[in-house]
């Protein structure tokens, strides 16, 4: 079974984004960016909440459309549903079988696209394996925390941690259950 690697940009804090999902003082490019896309093109599947397929929308991404093209999309919310969707555009019910089932048919590790509540759902239910962090040198104060509202306490294992021009650092975690 592959892994689900939650690969998301943060700030010092643990926030995703700051308030009103502003992720203008995210390192917007250089080699840490490039190195993150080059790892993108390494997943045949992402994995999101409605929240962070919808908050493509404000980046050009129109509704039932791949925000990665190369990628299978399923997309997790009990109420999304699209006119005339891209075909490898799934939408699933928010149920941990669903979440095996991918796991099980991937043929890489699935990529867990942003959101901080599925996150930390993904979290709760013990379901995300690596944390993989795109630190950014900043401090944002309030915004969507990391895991959401999940309280969970758990231990990590350090799997590499590199750093880039611009403060950036990429790190990698084993979440340890």
């Amino acid at each position: 079974m592959k892994d689900i690697v939650y690969y998301v940009a943060s700030s010092l804090d643990g926030f995703i984004s700051g308030p009103d999902d502003d992720i203008s003082g995210f390192v917007p490019e250089g080699s840490g960016v490039q190195q993150y896309l080059k790892d993108l093109a390494t997943f045949e599947s992402v994995i999101m909440g409605r929240k962070t397929y919808e908050f493509g929308y404000a980046y050009g991404l129109k509704p039932g459309r791949l925000a990665y093209p190369h990628m299978e999309h399923f997309i997790f919310s009990d109420h999304l549903t699209f006119d005339e969707p891209d075909p490898r555009l799934h939408v699933k019910p928010l149920q941990l079988d669903e979440i095996e089932k991918i796991r099980e048919e991937a043929k890489t590790d699935v990529y867990l696209c942003g959101g901080g509540q599925f996150a930390g759902w993904l979290l709760d239910n013990q379901k995300i394996d690596v944390l993989k962090i795109k630190l950014n040198p900043l401090i944002l104060g309030k915004g969507v925390r990391l895991f959401g509202d999940s309280e969970q306490n758990l231990k990590t294992e350090l799997v590499d941690s590199k750093t880039y021009e611009g403060g950036l650092q990429i790190i990698t975690y084993r979440i340890l259950y």
